[in-house]
């Protein structure tokens, strides 16, 4: 019987009975790998602090490790976010795109003000969000400054941001105490998270940070102007494809709970 089959499961009924989806798994082995990264950095900090050569001035340009295999990968990640990607992605990173946009004309054409004000509140609750993100890089700032941290040190807030950024989206995120979004597929600040995960490196002087940050920024910028000149694409009511009726990602932690219209 269809009603016997977990994959059919009423809307309504608890999250025990609906398969993960793709993207979800997918996110779940990524969260896998980025511990396995961090432990690694770690115990190459502990025993063989030397490899961190790297980070200094234009070490980068020197003899192939495997710090250049996670410099490519956050490469790849941030490029992946600048390009529009029409399944493989998760929609809140490309809502921004026009090939991820399902317009709701009559909302486009009569709410324009509710949808001003959406992206007004939104914003300002994103503001809230970069203040406290700026004082905690201005502490870490400050302790490198002073000594008490070092670039290694620095470089492993860094790594340890990376995981923390799939447990935001997997389990728990602390930023919708903030921001008041239902889910990642509505956030605000979705591409936000390589700029707030490198911004730790600011201190770190050579050309292994200053590439991430840069690149970091870009992916930031991009998402920002697109924000104000499509802000059509970042409110579920205009854009059909952000309603948790029509979500095929099934990231958050919410969606076998309750199918919103």
């Amino acid at each position: 019987m269809r009603g016997e089959n977990p994959i059919f499961v009423h809307p309504g009924q608890p999250a025990s009975g609906r398969a993960v989806s793709g993207i979800r798994r997918v996110y779940f082995m990524r969260l896998a790998a980025r511990s396995g990264i961090l432990l690694a950095c770690v115990l190459t900090a502990l025993f063989a602090p030397g490899q961190y050569r790297i980070l200094k001035g234009w070490n980068f340009f020197e003899k192939p490790s495997a710090f250049h295999l996670l410099w490519l990968i956050w490469v790849a990640d941030m490029f992946f976010q600048l390009v529009p990607v029409k399944n493989r992605l998760p929609l809140g990173s490309q809502k921004l795109f026009r090939l991820r946009f399902r317009p709701n004309m009559e909302a486009i054409t009569h709410q324009y003000h509710a949808l001003r004000r959406h992206i007004v509140e939104t914003t300002k609750a994103a503001c809230k969000v970069m203040l406290i993100w700026i004082a905690l890089t201005a502490a870490l700032v400050f302790l490198r400054w002073k000594g008490i941290l070092s670039d290694i040190a620095l470089f492993l807030v860094s790594a340890a941001f990376n995981v923390c950024d799939l447990i935001c989206v997997l389990i728990w995120c602390p930023f919708r105490l903030i921001l008041k979004n239902r889910c990642c597929t509505t956030c605000r600040i979705f591409n936000w998270d390589h700029l707030m995960m490198f911004t730790p490196m600011l201190a770190v002087r050579g050309f292994y940070s200053w590439s991430l940050l840069a690149m970091a920024l870009a992916v930031f910028l991009v998402w920002e102007v697109c924000v104000m000149r499509y802000p059509e694409r970042f409110w579920e009511k205009s854009n059909e494809a952000l309603r948790c009726a029509n979500c095929t990602d099934k990231l958050c932690t919410q969606y076998c709970r309750k199918l919103r219209a």
